[in-house]
């Protein structure tokens, strides 16, 4: 069957996922094959998979090895369930976890994606605070422009308008709170305790006795990888621990090895009290996603005479062959120091990306850090003109995607809150491959200046 055929039966029977029907009216790519950084096409040509899939293809395309876990899995027990008893690739795959969270993370709960595990950690927050006599703990506090899902619960702690609108009303009892954009790394006292009093006069206005818990990213996505100051992570640990509030850190993009480190601890310093991770934890491989928690509280909850069970479950949480393919991706990860790779060329990235902001033009700013990265356009530097709501449009629609095609070189564009360029690849991308990321981002910026006038 040729390309055309199979982009006639997509069109037909294959409901695409956050696609407008005009892209889905394109010659959309159909990939065949991966291999390391690239995507091959129908047609043979290689793409450069800049954005890792979706976050996610941390060790890359085409493992023979994370292939061959998944295939021995099948044949040995394709499933067995968690649910009131246990098989050894989940016990494997939890054990190892807990060997690299920080702190006295130690306990994990599986599911299948990342909202799901927002969805995990809203439910274990709720019967938490119930099992300790704390009922009335049902709200929830989260970021301007962060996304934490699809599911409705996920969806509700989310905070982009745009892809709320269409489902509300949505779960009651979440509040969003200023995130750290314009915030720096060296910003000083008083701006972080700015950003933390709003916060805090959130809680108070809602009334801490009723905060079960409180949504971050190490580094939000949303608005476009924002990299938080020094001392705001703390600051938010400090301000759960006054008020009684679970600190949940969203790592369903941060978490293993996105930022160069296991868990977002390597760059907050700070140990929460569930972690929400998906995404690289089978580099895509498999669907998992999964709620790391504090021991003390699964204990405390299990313990409790309201307690005794967390009730919650899924059919497919840590499926056999999900959690074999995840201890064989992160034991590979771990051997061939996939992480150091990414802490030895993240700031030679990082750099990089930053002189493109003084070759031009269009280029407003430079957000991230590890493999996580966020160009946030405008139409004229110099003259500090930003983009219309046309001239975004055009960029988003047109532009881009046609500078993905042109160039082999896949990554993003992004509308929530400015028009920015995500760039997120794998973690095994080695110097080579940046460098030709590099120059199709170049390029990219130069078909923007192009299309859009001074």
């Amino acid at each position: 069957m040729d390309v055309t055929q199979l982009r006639a039966q997509a069109r037909r029977h294959l409901g695409p996922h956050f696609t407008r029907k005009d892209t889905w009216a394109s010659d959309f790519p159909v990939f065949v094959r991966g291999e390391g950084s690239y995507l091959i096409d129908t047609e043979g040509r290689r793409h450069l998979d800049g954005l890792a899939g979706l976050f996610c293809v941390n060790m890359g395309h085409g493992r023979a090895d994370i292939a061959k876990a998944a295939a021995d899995q099948v044949g040995t027990l394709a499933y067995a369930s968690n649910w009131g008893s246990a098989h050894t690739p989940a016990i494997e795959a939890a054990t190892l976890l807990a060997g690299l969270a920080p702190g006295d993370l130690g306990t994990t709960f599986f599911v299948n994606s990342g909202s799901e595990a927002v969805e995990t950690a809203l439910k274990f927050a709720r019967q938490y605070h119930r099992s300790q006599g704390q009922p009335e703990r049902t709200k929830i506090i989260s970021r301007d422009m962060a996304y934490h899902g699809t599911t409705i619960g996920a969806l509700s702690v989310t905070g982009l308008a745009k892809i709320k609108e269409p489902f509300g009303p949505l779960m009651p009892g979440v509040r969003h709170v200023p995130n750290t954009l314009g915030l720096l790394g060296d910003c000083g006292p008083a701006a972080e305790l700015d950003c933390v009093t709003a916060i805090e006069r959130v809680i108070l206005e809602e009334g801490p006795e009723t905060i079960a818990a409180l949504f971050a990213e190490p580094v939000q996505n949303g608005r476009g990888a924002l990299v938080p100051p020094k001392g705001y992570w703390p600051a938010l640990r400090a301000l759960c621990d006054k008020y009684g509030i679970l600190l949940v850190s969203d790592e369903v993009i941060c978490s293993f090895g996105r930022l160069g480190h296991w868990f977002g601890h390597g760059v907050t310093g700070v140990v929460p009290d569930l972690v929400t991770f998906a995404k690289g934890s089978t580099s895509g491989y498999a669907p998992l996603g999964g709620v790391i928690v504090r021991e003390k509280l699964v204990t405390e909850l299990y313990d409790s005479p309201k307690g005794g069970v967390f009730t919650h479950g899924a059919t497919w949480g840590g499926h056999p062959v999900a959690t074999a393919v995840a201890v064989a991706n992160l034991t590979a990860m771990r051997d061939e120091k996939v992480l150091d790779n990414v802490l030895t060329e993240g700031p030679e990235l990082f750099a990089a990306l930053n002189s493109l902001k003084s070759a031009h033009r269009c280029v407003k700013d430079v957000r991230g850090t590890g493999f996580f990265y966020a160009i946030e356009l405008m139409a004229d530097s110099d003259s500090g003109r930003e983009l219309t709501d046309e001239e975004s449009l055009k960029v988003l629609r047109e532009v881009l995607p046609e500078a993905f095609r042109r160039t082999g070189v896949i990554l993003r564009g992004d509308d929530r809150g400015a028009t920015m360029l995500m760039i997120s690849p794998p973690l095994v991308a080695d110097h080579a491959v940046l460098t030709e990321l590099l120059h199709g981002v170049d390029a990219m910026l130069n078909d923007v200046e192009k299309a859009v006038q001074p």
